[in-house]
């Protein structure tokens, strides 16, 4: 399989990861799980926050790879666009936990440029 491919599935991984960190340590209601993370504050609050946008980002990554791959881009291209989608994502959640607005802010706009880059890489 090719690294593309497994840069999806962390991808797909990510948010709920992200997920796991709000709970972590945490007295979790699991009979209303999305009340619960609703009424979080401080990191818990953003890293529910950055796994909702980690779900909403990921079609479009996914998407962008299998479009690359069915248009033969060369396999060296779209692996490193799509790892760097996977370290651009890691680098946000890590902002959004830290409250670093700019630099989340930052690193989701080059994720999103990786994605649109998979698109125009096929011949």
């Amino acid at each position: 399989m090719s690294t593309s491919y497994w840069c999806i599935l962390v991808a797909g991984a990510l948010p709920f990861v992200a997920t796991g960190i709000a709970k972590f340590g945490a007295r979790f209601d699991n009979h209303n799980p999305r009340d619960w993370l609703a009424r979080q504050e401080g990191w818990r609050r953003r890293a529910n926050a950055a796994q909702q946008n980690g779900f909403e980002a990921f079609p479009l990554f996914a998407a962008a790879v299998l479009v690359a791959q069915q248009t033969h881009a060369p396999e060296a291209r779209i692996d490193m666009l799509a790892l760097a989608f996977v370290a651009l994502r890691v680098g946000y959640l890590g902002a959004y936990l830290a409250n670093l607005a700019a630099l989340r802010s930052v690193l989701w706009m080059a994720a999103l440029g990786c994605c649109v880059a998979l698109f125009f890489q096929g011949g």
